[in-house]
C-alpha cells in the first residue's frame, strides 16, 4: 500500500488569536468571481475572430463555455462538499483514483495550473498599463505586482480576505458600469445576433473547438473554491453555493461583456497590420466608448481589475501545494506555515513560477498550454464523479449534482471535444502538456520512495 495515500479526515485547523480562522462565503464565492474575471475575457476575442465571423458563433462560444462551466460546477459541488479538504482535484483524484494520479493534478496546479493564471493575468495588466505609459516594461510592471500581492496574502488570512472582496468587488462594479456605458454611449456597430448563413457550420467547426480552449480559460476558475474547501466556513453548505452562485454571475457578465466588445469595435479592428490578434480588446472597446482619453482611463481599470484576478490564484493556488506537503514527507516543506498559519513556503514558490513564465513565455503559448492541461484532469475529475458513486452510494452527499447524469455528461463531452482538437490541431503544446504530467510522476515515485525510506529508517 503506498505510503502517501490522502488522509481526508486528517484537516488541520488554524488558530489565529484562539480562535479559528475560517474564510466566510462571501469571500469564497469573491475568489471563484475573481479567479474567473481575469484574462481571458478582455484578451482572447481577438483569436477567437480569426476562425470565427459570425456575431452569433461569437457569442454562442460564450454560452456554451458558462454552460460547460456551470455543469462542471455542479458537478465540483458535489464533491467538494462530500470531501471537504482543501486541495481541489489533488484530494478528489487522490480519493478517487490513486494518490499518483493526486499527485500528477496537484503538481500541475502548482507548477501550471495557478502559476500561469498568473503569468497571464500579470502579462496583460503590464500590456493594459503600458497603453497609457509606453515607457514602462510591461513584463516588470506584472512582475511588480505579482510579488505585491505575494507579500500581502503572506502575512494574515484577514487582511487577504478583506483585500481579496474589496477589489472584487470593484471589479463587478466596474464591469457593470462599462457594460452600461457600452450601451448609452460611443460608436456602435450594425451587427446580427442571430443565426446567417454559415453560422451553424462555424459551430461545428474545428475553429469553433479551438476558440473554445480559449472560452474555457476564460472561465476557468468556477472550481477556486474548492481548492481552500478546508478552510471555508460549513463547506458541506458553502462551498456549493459559492461555486455555483460565482459561476452564474460571470456567465452573466461574460456574454454581455463580449457582445459590448462586438457590438463597438469591427470585427476587422480587432488585428493589427500585419495580422496578428490584438490583445488588449478591452482599450479597443474603450477608446469607442469613452474617446482616446477615456479609452486610456479604461485600459487602467482593466489593470486594476486584474489585480483581482492575481490576488485570488495567490490565495487559493498554494493551499494545493500546502495539502502535497502534509501527505508527502519528502515534500514536506510546502506545507510549512507561520505564525499567521499561512503556508509561507508555498506561496513564495508559487509567485516565482508565475515569474519565470512572465519573463520566458510568450502569451498565447502559456495559454494554449495552459488549456490542455487544465481541461485534461477537470475531466478526471468529473468522470470521478461517476466512479465515486457507484463505488461508494451511501456516501454523505450534503449536496447532490442537479440534473445528473446529464450535466456531467455534457461538462465530459465539450472537454473531450476540446482535448481531441487540442491533440490533432495543436500536436506539440499537447506533447508539452503530456510532458509535464510525466515530469510530475517521475518526481512523485522519487518522493513516495523517499517516504517509504524513511518510515522504514525510523
Amino acid at each position: 500500500m503506498l505510503l502517501c495515500t490522502v488522509k481526508i479526515n486528517n484537516i488541520k485547523k488554524v488558530k489565529l488569536n484562539d480562535k479559528i480562522v475560517k474564510i466566510s462565503v462571501t469571500t469564497a464565492t469573491a475568489i471563484v468571481i475573481a479567479n474567473m474575471v481575469g484574462t481571458g475575457v478582455f484578451t482572447s476575442l481577438g483569436f477567437q475572430v480569426m476562425g470565427l465571423k459570425s456575431i452569433f458563433a461569437l457569442l454562442m462560444l460564450w454560452v456554451v463555455g458558462g454552460i460547460m462551466a456551470f455543469c462542471g460546477a455542479l458537478s465540483y459541488s458535489e464533491l467538494g462538499a462530500a470531501i471537504p479538504r482543501s486541495g481541489g482535484e489533488y484530494t478528489y483524484l487522490s480519493k478517487i483514483y490513486h494518490p499518483a494520479l493526486g499527485f500528477l493534478s496537484g503538481f500541475v496546479s502548482v507548477f501550471v495550473g495557478f502559476a500561469a493564471p498568473i503569468a497571464l493575468a500579470a502579462m496583460a495588466l503590464g500590456g493594459y498599463f503600458c497603453t497609457v505609459f509606453p515607457w514602462f516594461d510591461k513584463m516588470w510592471v506584472g512582475a511588480i505586482v505579482v510579488l505585491f500581492i505575494t507579500f500581502v496574502h503572506s502575512t494574515n488570512l484577514h487582511v487577504g480576505s478583506g483585500f481579496q472582496n474589496v477589489v472584487t468587488s470593484l471589479k463587478v462594479l466596474l464591469i457593470f458600469v462599462f457594460i452600461a456605458c457600452g450601451f448609452i454611449f460611443g460608436q456602435h456597430q450594425n451587427i446580427n445576433i442571430l443565426p446567417v448563413t454559415g453560422s451553424l457550420k462555424e459551430i461545428g467547426s474545428a475553429a469553433f473547438a479551438i476558440s473554445l480552449i480559449f472560452v474555457s480559460y476564460a472561465y476557468s476558475g468556477w472550481n477556486a473554491s474548492a481548492y481552500i474547501a478546508g478552510e471555508i466556513e460549513n463547506p458541506q453548505k458553502n462551498l456549493p453555493k459559492s461555486i455555483i452562485s460565482g459561476t452564474l454571475i460571470v456567465m452573466g457578465l461574460y456574454v454581455l461583456l463580449n457582445f459590448i466588445f462586438l457590438y463597438t469595435v469591427p470585427i476587422p479592428e480587432m488585428a493589427d497590420v500585419q495580422g496578428n490578434p490584438v490583445i488588449e480588446i478591452g482599450s479597443l472597446s474603450a477608446t469607442k466608448i469613452f474617446g482616446s482619453t477615456g479609452g486610456n482611463i479604461m485600459s487602467l481599470i482593466i489593470s486594476i481589475l486584474l489585480i483581482s484576478t492575481i490576488s485570488s490564484m495567490v490565495f487559493a493556488g498554494p493551499r494545493v501545494a500546502m495539502v502535497i506537503g502534509e501527505d508527502l514527507s519528502a515534500l514536506r516543506f510546502l506545507a510549512k506555515k507561520n505564525k499567521k498559519g499561512l503556508p509561507v513556503i508555498a506561496i513564495a514558490l508559487q509567485s516565482i513560477i508565475a515569474l519565470v513564465f512572465i519573463f520566458t513565455s510568450s502569451f498565447e503559448a502559456v495559454l494554449t498550454y495552459l488549456g490542455f492541461t487544465l481541461t485534461l484532469f477537470t475531466t478526471l475529475t468529473v468522470l470521478g464523479l461517476f466512479i465515486l458513486r457507484f463505488r461508494n452510494p451511501d456516501m454523505p452527499r450534503p449536496f447532490k449534482a442537479w440534473g445528473y447524469p446529464f450535466t456531467p455528461i455534457i461538462f465530459l463531452g465539450l472537454n473531450l471535444w476540446i482535448l481531441y482538437f487540442l491533440i490533432t490541431g495543436k500536436p506539440l503544446i499537447s506533447l508539452s502538456g503530456f510532458g509535464t504530467v510525466l515530469l510530475g510522476y517521475i518526481i512523485y515515485l522519487i518522493s513516495n520512495h523517499y517516504s517509504k525510506n524513511k518510515i522504514i529508517n525510523n
